[in-house]
Parts: C-alpha cells; sequence; structure tokens
C-alpha cells in the first residue's frame, strides 16, 4: 500500500504479516512483545532475540532457542585470574568488582570486554590483558538493538550543529520508512 510520499504505509504488527514485510519495519520493544504474545512466542531477552523469534514463527519456522545460561550456571564465585571463562559469560557485577580491583577505577565493561566475556575459552588473566590492549581501538559495531544510537551518532557526526530535537525529529521519520526505502542517516 503506497502513500501520498510514495512510501509504504506501515501494516500495523499482526500474525497476518509475512516474515518480510516484518522485517522491512521498525518496531517498538513493546510492539513486538505485544505480537509475540499474539503468536505464542516467548518475550524474554533482548530485542533482537524476540525479533529473530517472531520473525520464525510469521515464516513457520522452528523458533530459536530463549534458553540462556544464568551467571549461576556460567562462572564460579571464587574469582582469579586463572578463572577460566565459559561461553556467554554476562559481564556481571562480581566480574566488575573483580575487574576493578586487578584493573583499577577506570574499568568498564566496554564492546570488547563484552564479547571477549560472551565468547568464552580464556581466563580472567587473559581479559584483562584484552582490557589493556583494547584500550583506544575502535569498538565493534552495536547490535541491532542499539539502532538508535547508531542512528543518532551518524546523524549527529552528519549534521554537527543539529539539536537532540531535531535528531529525533529525524529518526522518527526515518524509522517509520521500510528499511527499503530509508535514505542515508547523512539524508534523514
Amino acid at each position: 500500500m503506497a502513500t501520498d510520499r510514495g512510501h509504504d504505509a506501515r501494516p500495523a504488527p499482526s500474525a497476518a504479516l509475512s516474515e518480510h514485510e516484518f522485517r522491512r519495519w521498525y518496531w517498538t520493544l513493546e510492539e513486538l512483545k505485544t505480537l509475540a504474545r499474539a503468536l505464542g512466542v516467548a518475550t524474554s531477552g533482548r530485542k533482537a532475540d524476540v525479533t529473530e523469534r517472531i520473525a520464525a514463527a510469521l515464516a513457520g519456522r522452528r523458533q530459536p532457542s530463549t534458553t540462556r545460561a544464568t551467571t549461576e550456571d556460567v562462572i564460579g564465585s571464587t574469582l582469579s585470574a586463572a578463572t577460566a571463562i565459559p561461553p556467554k559469560q554476562r559481564a556481571t557485577q562480581e566480574l566488575r568488582r573483580w575487574f576493578q580491583a586487578e584493573i583499577g577505577p577506570s574499568f568498564r565493561f566496554d564492546g570488547h570486554m563484552r564479547a571477549f566475556l560472551a565468547d568464552g575459552g580464556g581466563t580472567l588473566g587473559d581479559a584483562v590483558d584484552h582490557w589493556h590492549a583494547t584500550r583506544g581501538v575502535e569498538l565493534p559495531t552495536q547490535s541491532d538493538s542499539l539502532e538508535f544510537n547508531r542512528f543518532t551518532k551518524a546523524w549527529h557526526r552528519a549534521h554537527p550543529s543539529g539539536s537532540a530535537d531535531e535528531a529525533r525529529a529525524a529518526w522518527a521519520r526515518y524509522r517509520a520508512l521500510p528499511t527499503d526505502q530509508r535514505p542515508p542517516v547523512a539524508d534523514a
């Protein structure tokens, strides 16, 4: 369905959507959770996880697993440089305290450290070395669930004198379009 602006009209989130049409649009987490409930899909986890489960349900595919290890299932409570990091380890307050004791008060979980922990396979001592080695290195690409953050950073680079209100208005226009009809961020 086309509008007078030449763009497709955004459909309502519903079980009648095809996977393709569903993926063309930006959906808020609340919209995703409402649709997930209507489809009988789990609403837990990250926005990207809920999106994938909905897409699978709309396409009639088996849904990705919703199991996620808890901190207790992942890393022990006695931490040392020799402690092995299992895959999918999350950044916890216990780990933050340990890293701050080892590295100092400047320690923060950033994209490099979160990725290192999630990959697993090393030790906490390796993680300390990794933290020092990645200071000043560009962070990895943000996940799809942080689309607003990526947009506003790119928009402000393209419009250095633009205000926060202008960036939010540009975001609203941008996210209202299907993904295949969005202009480059600099033109939004």
